[in-house]
Formats: structure tokens, sequence, C-alpha cells
């Protein structure tokens, strides 16, 4: 079973500083049917304007992946962490037992867009930790590149949760084909462009809910970033 749930359809705030389209219920929206999918349970579109951001707030129990499409985000954490994450940079915070952290765009004329990535544990109350990967372009180009994994091999970042990211750029006659777990569940985020997804068309901001399936296959993409999820029940 594949639901397509349209750019639209999901929540919305403008903040005048950060404007945010909700996947799932988060802050002041809240729709009981969009409450997560499977352990994931938020993915956040994010826009920050130039020399603003989300000043000193705690975390517990939560795997937070960030995911940045344009501009750089600053981040400083309670574990003695300052970081800046370009676009190409995956970086992963497990939350455990608690930190608090900080996340601004210095930039003075540049907006920063990025994905907010929530994913539930399957372990509670461990030592919070961080970590930060470059995943060059070349190696999304027209496949799907694991890039968060609960082993952290292949060049992933480690997330202790029982889920799986995927990344992919497709363009023109590039394709791809994932198989799942039909016992298991699958959600697809379109970040940019157009693509084919088993027979569904998604534009920009488009996701597919997916269960009781057994592939997905990939096309047709025009200048199409997609981010696949594969998830527990």
């Amino acid at each position: 079973m594949i639901n397509l749930r349209k750019s639209q359809d999901r929540g919305y705030a403008d903040h005048g500083w950060l404007k945010s389209f909700h996947s799932f219920s988060f802050a002041g929206y809240h729709d009981p049917r969009f409450m997560g999918w499977g352990n994931l349970r938020v993915i956040n579109e994010d826009r920050v304007a130039a020399g603003m951001g989300f000043g000193k707030h705690s975390h517990r129990n939560m795997e937070i992946i960030s995911y940045v499409l344009s501009g750089e985000l600053a981040h400083e954490d309670s574990m003695g962490n300052i970081k800046g994450i370009p676009p190409g940079d995956v970086q992963r915070m497990s939350a455990g037992s608690g930190v608090t952290h900080s996340e601004f765009n210095h930039a003075k004329d540049q907006t920063t867009h990025f994905l907010q990535i929530w994913i539930e544990p399957n372990v509670l109350e461990i030592e919070p930790s961080y970590e930060q990967k470059s995943i060059p372009e070349v190696e999304k180009d027209g496949k799907l590149r694991i890039i968060a994994s609960p082993t952290g091999n292949d060049g992933a970042v480690k997330i202790y949760a029982d889920a799986k990211i995927y990344a992919g750029l497709f363009n023109d006659s590039q394709t791809a084909s994932l198989q799942l777990d039909p016992k298991r569940k699958a959600y697809a985020h379109l970040i940019r462009g157009t693509l084919m997804m088993n027979g569904h068309k998604l534009s920009r901001g488009d996701a597919l809910m997916i269960e009781d399936e057994s592939f997905l296959q990939i096309g047709n993409g025009v200048d199409a970033e997609v981010l696949i999820f594969d998830l527990s029940h």
C-alpha cells in the first residue's frame, strides 16, 4: 500500500525568521492522522533567515539528523562540538540522556535551507554523541546512497535506531530500485525536482507513505533529489 501526500498538505509555520513545513505534527501544527510513520517522528523543511537561528534548547532520547540543502548551519552543543554543516554533509546527534544545543545561520545575506529529521531510538538514556560526514554528490548520482544506518557502515552516520536512510539524485534515464521488507514501513520524501516511484509522480515536497510493499522502483527524474527511509513498524 502506498499513499501519496502532497507538499501543500503539510503543516506550515511562518515565524518571520523561520519558515517551516512540517511533514508530521510538530509544535503548533497538530493532525492526529500524521503523528509520524513507523519510528520516523519528524521531518521539518526549515528555512532560516540570515543572522537568525534556534537558541539553546534541549533534547532527550531522540536521533536527530540534519541534512543541509543550501547555505550553512552552525551547530554548538553541550558536548563541546562547534561545527559548521554545509550542503552535502549529514549530521547526526544522539540526544540520549540529554543534550543542549543551538543552530544558527551566521551568513549576512543567505538563507539556510535544511531538513530536520527525528527518529525514535531503540535504546534509551545512552550517552549523547555527535557525528558528521560529507557525502559527495557523485556518490548519490543515479543511485541510492545509504547516509544513516544502525551500523554506520559504507560511509553512513551511525544512528541508534532501527532505521536506514538513503539519498539519491536522479535525472533523465537514471533508475534505481530498493528491496523492501513488506513487514516494515518505508517513507520517501522528494526534496526537489520531479520523480516517478512505483507509478506515482512526485513533485518537490511530496512524500510516499509505504507499507506492505516488497520493492521501490525509481526513475524519470528531473533534477530530483530524494530521501528514502526504511523504518520499523
